[in-house]
């Protein structure tokens, strides 16, 4: 039984004091309010039944055998928020450097995959896990967040509801992952969309607190009305904090270079967020947990994606899947883990056997299972049972 409480708060993941590793003594699980009730804060451990695989993947580590996987290293962190640095560089230069030509383009995709870079360093610090101490974790994740336009500290609440509730009925990201497959001509239909950047104003509505409404529940969910007073204010103050800094980030371009400069700016870094982001965001959404006919586990609904072997996996896995965000079962069951240790946790699950008929695959397969024919709704009812 200590062992089960022990491994709880290492697995859990709420924000510890500021400075504080996750350790037993400094748990992650945010402990209840004096009325017993939560206090919206906390990302739960997942220990939804029936799931032989869960259970079996819970017992896998024991609380001492986590516990190394959950440390955080600044070090490590740093240098990859330097190499998603160097790609900004290196596709704002070919921007610049191809302004007029039709390759230009190349420069904007490439801009785009370096921005997704940095919404999975947000992603991060939304999870506490960018560095060690919170509020240079917070004050780093927030600048991240604003220089895309993101709200971390709103996306932090809503993505706590996805968390605690995979594919549930408050579960915020069904409306984007759910349901497939939806046909090969439905999800082209959206990724079009999103190229020419007509759905990217429901992204940003996201990563604002007002997700999309679940086409099955027909039910929009409110972040904010679930969490606590304090990640509720620290939501508000930062998507004022966001918008005000894309209102001044042109003004300044344009007081210093005029229309050219204004111009410059937007092709740079508005357009990509507009456009080559989007299709991104939507696909490694929709690998992460569309199509799949088990919700029972995190094992099974929830997907890693193999980034290594084939060219493919490489090639897309590095579009789709920077910072390691590719272990995504593997998160989904201990998102107290770093980016950085999710391969090395990858590797003990594996090696203890409990990814034996786990959602993991080569990111071809995953791509042939989302894009396969859409379902009938009774067919995919009963495989959601």
């Amino acid at each position: 039984m200590q062992q089960d409480s022990a491994l709880s708060k290492v697995a859990g993941m709420a924000p510890p004091g500021p400075g504080l590793q996750a350790t037993p003594d400094a748990p992650h699980t945010a402990p209840a309010q004096s009325d017993g009730s939560a206090r919206g804060e906390e990302f739960r451990d997942d220990l939804r039944a029936p799931g032989s695989l869960n259970a079996q993947a819970r017992k896998a580590l024991s609380a001492q055998e986590l516990l190394p996987f959950t440390q955080l290293d600044d070090v490590r962190s740093l240098l990859a928020m330097a190499q998603t640095g160097v790609l900004l560089v290196a596709a704002g230069a070919l921007i610049v450097g191809l302004w007029g030509s039709p390759w230009m383009l190349a420069g904007i995709v490439l801009m785009g995959v370096a921005q997704h870079s940095l919404f999975i360093l947000s992603h991060e610090a939304a999870h506490y896990r960018l560095l060690s101490h919170r509020g240079a974790n917070d004050m780093l994740g927030r600048l991240i967040g604003m220089s895309s336009g993101v709200s971390m500290c709103t996306y932090r609440v809503t993505h706590r509801l996805h968390h605690n509730n995979l594919y549930g009925s408050e579960d915020p990201d069904t409306a984007i992952h759910g349901g497939y497959p939806r046909g090969k001509a439905y999800l082209l239909r959206k990724l079009l969309q999103d190229v020419v950047g007509w759905n990217a104003w429901k992204t940003y509505a996201y990563f604002f607190g007002a997700p999309a409404i679940n086409e099955d529940t027909q039910r929009a969910i409110r972040p904010l009305d679930d969490t606590s007073s304090q990640l509720r204010k620290a939501a508000r103050q930062d998507r004022y904090v966001v918008v005000c800094a894309h209102i001044v980030m042109p003004s300044i371009a344009f007081a210093l270079g005029g229309v050219h400069a204004l111009t410059v700016y937007m092709a740079v870094w508005i357009v990509p967020l507009l456009t080559a982001l989007q299709p991104i965001l939507r696909l490694r959404a929709i690998c992460e947990h569309g199509a799949v006919s088990d919700l029972s586990s995190p094992l099974t609904a929830a997907r890693s994606n193999r980034t290594f072997g084939s060219a493919a996996n490489r090639v897309l896995g590095a579009i789709l899947f920077p910072h390691h965000v590719n272990y995504h079962l593997e998160h989904h069951l201990y998102p107290a883990v770093p980016h950085y240790h999710l391969p090395a946790l990858h590797r003990a699950l594996q090696s203890r056997g409990v990814l034996e008929g786990a959602e993991v695959r080569d990111i071809p397969d995953t791509l042939k299972m989302i894009f396969a024919p859409r379902k009938s709704k009774i067919t995919a009812g009963a495989d959601h049972v």
